[in-house]
């Protein structure tokens, strides 16, 4: 324990939760601090696992009067560990991870701890969605308040265009429900600003029917890597908004649908997802098609296995940034494709690009978003397992970073990023609506209790 822990206080938490407080030296103290990004090995002093929205209050207020810094643990990744730190309070949201789909209204609302998969296991029955990660495990809360980019935002807008509510306890313990209507300044900066104001207990979502799915994956050997990434581009470029989709270089992973002779091998691959039969997205794809790929997966899907198609394995060391750029001419293209043949051998490293534009770029301006409008998305997503790599692996995503700085925003979504720096932060918000963004901050967490994230500062 800290310092500032007295047995006393410690013994009132233990009281107060209906769920449970796990110490160093506990039962399942190192199971509970690991986090989904496996460089962070950090050793909190005190994990409340909270069960209800009355936990996240009496946690709060317990680390306050201890004088602990206090973290905030959602269901997903946090690929930077902020939801995980030396000496401090873990506010930990897993058990808080219920969803209750309303198909009538067609609404659905999420406990904090919830993750994609939880949702969308509850909506498939219904055959409704809305925008989510793209992959299973990324915990929504997070996902949501950063903006929450993923495959079907063409379709139906980031995650948080479709935010309705939102209840928050704040640094105070207290609790605020917030919406269009209610503490309306509050919920516009819940559009990207992320966990700055409070711990969001639950989220009240827009949903829309999604009656079918199909996808189109194509494997490449890398010698043609440049045309196939080129005709994707294209092929994006006129697009409906029902497709979404990413060109991506990676070690071919052991799947079923993966020739055993092609795992670990570094190839490039198209996907195209769609909102419609399998028939009308091959006929779309057609020219992918005749670059003559060595895998084919063209089939109808659930979105809820969609979903599961690139998860990353928890354990793995991973260091991850973005660029959205504002134009993909074909330098850019090949620059693209010379750093992706450069993916640094023996880790399981992704080098993915995105197909933005649709719902995004068309969806409301008025939120601090600015990295919306760009058609593209560049994400050097490294992974790998043995800490000699690091550097070199940290290397390369700063290479990549760099290589496509020509044509890029100043701006980015923050949940592909690490620690890059306050400019980076104001940048990505833009600083109009970063001085909004303070002044908001200011009335709901002066002190900065909510400050292990993209933090925004207090407008002071």
């Amino acid at each position: 324990m800290g310092p500032h822990i007295s047995e006393s206080a410690l013994s009132g938490l233990i009281e107060d939760l209906a769920g449970e407080v796990i110490i160093p030296g506990g039962p399942g103290y190192d199971e509970a601090r690991a986090v989904h990004n496996g460089m962070i090995d950090r050793r909190p002093s005190v994990i409340a696992q909270c069960a209800t929205q009355a936990d996240v209050s009496n946690a709060i207020v317990f680390g306050r009067e201890a004088e602990l810094p206090i973290a905030v643990r959602g269901g997903g990744h946090s690929v930077a560990g902020t939801s995980v730190i030396d000496g401090a309070l873990v506010v930990d949201l897993r058990r808080m991870h219920g969803v209750v789909v309303d198909p009538e209204n067609m609404t659905v609302r999420i406990e904090g701890g919830a993750t994609m998969a939880h949702l969308d296991h509850a909506c498939q029955p219904f055959q409704v969605a809305t925008t989510g990660g793209r992959a299973s495990t990324t915990g929504v809360g997070g996902f949501v308040l950063g903006g929450g980019s993923g495959w079907l935002e063409r379709k139906f807008g980031l995650a948080s265009d479709n935010l309705l509510a939102a209840d928050l306890i704040t640094a105070e313990g207290k609790h605020v429900h917030t919406g269009p209507e209610d503490n309306p300044e509050l919920f516009w900066a819940l559009h990207g600003g992320g966990g700055n104001f409070g711990v969001a207990t639950s989220l009240t979502m827009r949903l829309h029917p999604l009656p079918r799915l199909s996808i189109a994956m194509l494997l490449y050997l890398p010698d043609n890597a440049p045309e196939v990434v080129r005709t994707f581009r294209d092929l994006g470029a006129g697009a409906s908004d029902d497709m979404g989709g990413g060109a991506i270089y990676l070690p071919a992973p052991p799947m079923p649908f993966i020739p055993e002779d092609l795992v670990g091998k570094l190839v490039c691959g198209a996907l195209f997802t769609y909102t419609g039969p399998v028939a009308e997205l091959r006929e779309f794809a057609a020219p992918l098609f005749a670059l003559g790929p060595v895998v084919e997966i063209v089939m109808d899907i659930p979105y809820v296995e969609l979903q599961t198609l690139l998860d990353d394995p928890p354990g793995l060391r991973n260091y991850w940034s973005a660029e959205y750029l504002r134009d993909l001419p074909d330098e850019a293209v090949d620059i693209f494709c010379d750093r992706g043949a450069r993916i640094p051998a023996s880790t399981a490293t992704q080098h993915v690009l995105f197909l933005m534009g649709g719902a995004v770029a068309a969806g409301p301006s008025e939120y601090p978003q600015p990295w919306r409008t760009a058609p593209w998305a560049v994400h050097p997503f490294a992974t790998w397992e043995d800490p000699a790599y690091d550097e070199q692996a940290k290397q390369w995503v700063h290479d990549v970073r760099a290589d496509v700085r020509p044509w890029a925003l100043d701006a980015t979504y923050l949940n592909f990023v690490g620690a890059e720096g306050e400019q980076r932060i104001v940048s990505s918000y833009g600083e109009e609506n970063y001085r909004r963004l303070a002044a908001v901050k200011a009335a709901y967490d002066p002190d900065n209790v909510f400050r292990y994230n993209q933090n925004i500062a207090p407008a002071g």
